[in-house]
């Protein structure tokens, strides 16, 4: 089994400067990366002369952007009274056409600002938006060949699809071979899932997000309960990407030491 490619996501290290997470990408090569994780609803938001840019700054970076997190702007509604599913398909399909120009084969399906279902609204008619909204996301991204796995986000930043669980009975309900699982081991530990979750979805699971759950930094030391989610990832032969989505104050000697963390967990 190959080892685990092993990346960063670039945004949440200067959000306010850099919301795309592009300027780590220097850093990133010289570290010994695999690639970077941008920002999907920055990058749509982008002109097409400073997306041309962006495009250039990767190829000639030495890595790739293989994956994309924040699928949506926190200003489209995807629940409610407001969402309109024209427009956010409209959405889908610009974004993912940028997503491929850049080589991407993940784009990340979390989003909770516009999923995050409004108050007094049935929790049942929200999630079937979502369905339908994912339904006609399939045929979408499997015309460029991207994946979108759908990342569950704990109860303390979105009220609806909080578990491994719940992502992976919505991915098998969808029954889409571009719709998948993404498991994200902050999100997995604050909402006190069992990793034999992992053990379960399987070849469901296309994307590992990963950080340290105090404060959602780096993982910087060795954690005995790193190596047991590592293991259930083993255990089903995972060999996908793993993205560090974390913040950082010293992200330099962090993303180094971080490195060193995983490359060990995932050897």
């Amino acid at each position: 089994m190959p080892p685990m490619r092993i990346g960063c996501c670039g945004s949440m290290i200067s959000p306010k400067a850099d919301p795309v997470g592009i300027d780590i990408i220097d850093d990133l090569v010289q570290l010994g990366f695999d690639y970077i994780e941008l920002s999907m609803a920055d990058v749509a938001a982008l002109r097409d002369e400073q997306f041309a840019d962006l495009r250039r700054r990767v190829e000639q970076s030495g890595i790739a952007c293989e994956a994309c997190n924040n699928f949506f702007p926190p200003t489209m509604r995807l629940t409610g009274p407001e969402a309109k599913l024209s427009q956010a398909l409209d959405y889908v399909s610009r974004a993912l056409d940028r997503a491929a120009a850049l080589g991407a084969k993940i784009v990340v399906f979390g989003s909770a600002v516009a999923k995050n279902v409004p108050q007094g609204f049935p929790h049942d008619d929200a999630m079937k938006q979502i369905v339908e909204l994912l339904a006609h996301m399939g045929p979408i991204a499997q015309r460029v060949g991207i994946v979108i796995p759908i990342e569950p986000i704990n109860r303390g930043e979105c009220n609806i699809i909080n578990f491994a669980s719940q992502g992976l009975e919505l991915a098998r309900q969808i029954h889409h071979p571009n719709i998948q699982l993404l498991i994200d081991y902050y999100h997995l530990k604050l909402e006190a899932e069992d990793p034999a979750i992992i053990l379960r979805a399987g070849d469901a699971i296309r994307h590992v997000h990963f950080a340290k759950i105090e404060n959602r930094v780096f993982p910087t030391e060795p954690d005995p309960d790193y190596a047991a989610f590592f293991d259930c990832l083993r255990r089903i032969g995972y060999s996908g990407r793993c993205s560090i989505e974390a913040y950082s104050q010293d992200f330099t000697n962090d993303a180094k030491r971080a490195l060193g963390v995983l490359k060990q967990l995932t050897k």
